[in-house]
């Protein structure tokens, strides 16, 4: 049976590609590797004005992954054939962060996932997670036509929760995301190494080492 937790925190707010998965940067270092191009060359086509848009229209819901596929695929010179399939081949489960989510959940923190989704077909990269089945809230930027940094999102995901920002941590690897988070109140939690980033939020939220 779940037991109340003493930490000063009664909600937890996850985002996905990087924090439950693993580091992107090395997703993405592999991704070059794999299709042999330059390192660099995936982040500087991400950086670009094109780039920049594919993106962000895709986390809207405003073009389908097939299109982005495509129209990313020719940034970077590779062939768009399940792209995205091949770029998040090794966005592998972080089980360390994915274990305290569980564990606060447990101890009746409320739990979400806020993702700036990457669509869903014809490559589902949330498959095998069980994101329903583990967080009591689940929130893609598609479903809603919004993404972070947009506060609005964040605003969403709380009320879902029905938690006070205040009482709240969100744990992102975007500075931009949890620059936002903050200045509606939420305590942020920057996470780029799950081997550092889940102790530390385990300590936040005064669990207990397993």
């Amino acid at each position: 049976m779940a037991t109340t937790t003493e930490s000063k925190y009664s909600g937890v707010i996850f985002d996905f590609f990087g924090v439950l998965t693993f580091n992107m940067v090395e997703v993405i270092s592999s991704f070059e590797d794999r299709e042999k191009l330059p390192r660099g060359t995936f982040l500087r086509a991400w950086a670009d004005q094109r780039g920049q848009e594919l993106f962000q229209q895709l986390e809207l819901g405003q073009i389908t992954q097939a299109e982005w596929n495509k129209g990313f695929a020719a940034l970077i010179g590779v062939a768009p054939d399940d792209l995205m399939a091949r770029y998040l081949h090794d966005a592998f489960p972080a089980y360390q962060m994915l274990k305290v989510a569980r564990q606060a959940r447990q101890a009746g923190i409320k739990t979400a996932v806020l993702s700036n989704s990457l669509g869903r077909e014809p490559y589902d990269p949330y498959a095998g997670f069980d994101l329903h089945g583990t967080f009591d809230e689940v929130v893609f930027s598609t479903d809603h036509g919004i993404r972070k940094p947009d506060p609005e999102i964040f605003r969403l995901v709380l009320d879902k929760l029905g938690v006070a920002a205040q009482r709240c941590v969100f744990v992102d690897d975007s500075e931009d995301n949890l620059a936002a988070a903050h200045w509606l109140g939420l305590t942020p939690l920057l996470a780029l190494d799950e081997d550092v980033a889940a102790p530390r939020l385990r300590h936040m939220l005064d669990l207990p080492h397993p």
